[in-house]
Order: C-alpha cells, then structure tokens, then sequence
C-alpha cells in the first residue's frame, strides 16, 4: 500500500534504537552533503571538530557528540534512530537534492521525521521511482560504478522510432566526453521505448537521444535493480520491506 504524504502525520513515531559509534567520514556522508571522499578532505584539511575539538580521520562518532564544519554544526547530536529506506514515486517538478534552499526539493516533499537523502537522483523533468534513506553505507554501495546495477526506463519521444535508433542506443554513443555503456533498449511502440541501463551519467538519457536526432517527450523510471513501482501512486511514498532493504546489499556476481 503506497504511503500518501497527508497520511503521514498518522504514523506512530519510530522506534529508536542504539546504533554504534561510526566512523567520521561516514556521519558526514549521511548528512546527503558530502560523498566519503569529500568528507574526508574536509576532515584533512582541520575544518571538522567533535565537541568543539578539532579532528582527524578516523575519529569515530558516538551518540551525543557534536560535529561541527567550519564552526557550523551538521545536522543534530548522533543519536540512536532506526534507519530509513524509502521508496518515493516521484512526480515532475520535484528536484532530487538536500538543498532545502532548492524550490521544490525532494526532502521538504517528502517531509520526513528523520534527516534522509536520495540514492542518486532522477531529474526534475523526470517521474518514477527514486529511493532515499539514512544509510550512507548503503548509498556508497548502490552508487558503486563497478557493481552495474540495473536501472529500467520507459521513454517516450518526439518523433517514430527507428530499429537504427534502438541499435545505437544500444551499443553506444558520444555523451558526456565519453561513450555510453551497451545497454538494452526495446521498442514499445511507435513514439516509445524502454531502456536498461547500468550506468547514471547526468541526464543521460535525454543526451543520448538529442545525440541522435530525438527529443525525450516522457521519461519515466519504472525500476531500480528489483525494486518496481508496483501500485505506489504519483507523489506517494512508502517504506521498503526487509527483504527489499537485503536485495539493495547484493553485489552482482562478476
């Protein structure tokens, strides 16, 4: 059953419980501001302090400390808290990013009790599933380039498509200073296509196809390695299952 953003407020509270000291980079990545490489150039470069002293890195994070950034605390004390993995279907106009200052930003959307931030990120001018959470561990290991998880899309386009456009889409083309990893792409009808996809360049899709002559009319994301949309309506929300959080933790075989 999808989870409506006005029926939120009727949830009961979650259940706190104890989560161990981390390490710093980590509690900085889990803010959804820096990745563990930037968090930990911050660190080396003496901006971080733990409880108003200045640290290095691998200084651990216990509950009820205090990180601060350039003198600015990030975020609220550690605390105990239940970790959150969401599964958002997420509607046109809505920008996949932490920066609250951003009109229409997916955090102030979603509206949620604890700090989150997205797995990747889904384009303004895009709709369909986008996943979020409090995990950086887990972000940093879906993210990971080399482990080639899927991503399937509808795509709707301006003008009929071609068996050549669907091979080229396939094999590959010029985007980004780069050529696009082989891929699957399948004709669903005269002006749509679906296309799987093991790499994230930015707005990739739509790149490749203005590469070819073609212009991204509807793009929707129907599927996130076996994670699918199923009935969660536009603009709803709900939480993985368990077995569902153990699948996102699987590396595909080489």
């Amino acid at each position: 059953m999808g989870q409506s953003l006005a029926s939120f407020f009727a949830r009961p509270p979650a259940t706190p419980c104890y989560v161990p000291a981390v390490r710093l980079n980590k509690f900085l990545s889990e803010t959804g501001r820096w990745s563990r490489r930037e968090a930990d150039k911050v660190i080396e470069a003496g901006r971080v302090t733990i409880n108003g002293k200045r640290v290095e890195l691998g200084t651990q994070v216990a509950e009820g400390d205090v990180v601060a950034v350039d003198g600015q605390a990030v975020g609220p004390s550690r605390k105990a808290v239940a970790p959150v993995y969401l599964m958002v279907n997420k509607p046109l106009g809505i920008t996949c990013t932490t920066e609250r200052h951003v009109h229409g930003n997916i955090i102030d959307f979603i509206n949620h009790r604890e700090r989150i931030f997205p797995i990747g990120r889904l384009d303004k001018d895009s709709e369909g599933i986008i996943l979020l959470t409090n995990d950086g561990d887990i972000v940093n290991q879906v993210l990971r380039v080399e482990n080639g998880h899927e991503k399937e899309y509808v795509v709707e386009v301006n003008n009929p498509i071609s068996d050549r456009f669907l091979e080229r889409l396939a094999r590959g083309v010029p985007v980004l200073d780069t050529i696009t990893k082989p891929c699957v792409a399948t004709r669903i009808d005269k002006h749509t296509f679906r296309l799987i996809l093991t790499q994230g360049l930015n707005r990739q899709i739509r790149r490749m196809c203005e590469f070819l002559g073609y212009e991204v009319v509807r793009l929707e994301r129907v599927r996130f390695m076996h994670l699918t949309l199923g009935s969660l309506r536009r603009g709803a929300w709900r939480d993985l299952t368990a077995a569902e959080v153990a699948g996102l933790k699987v590396t595909p075989p080489e």
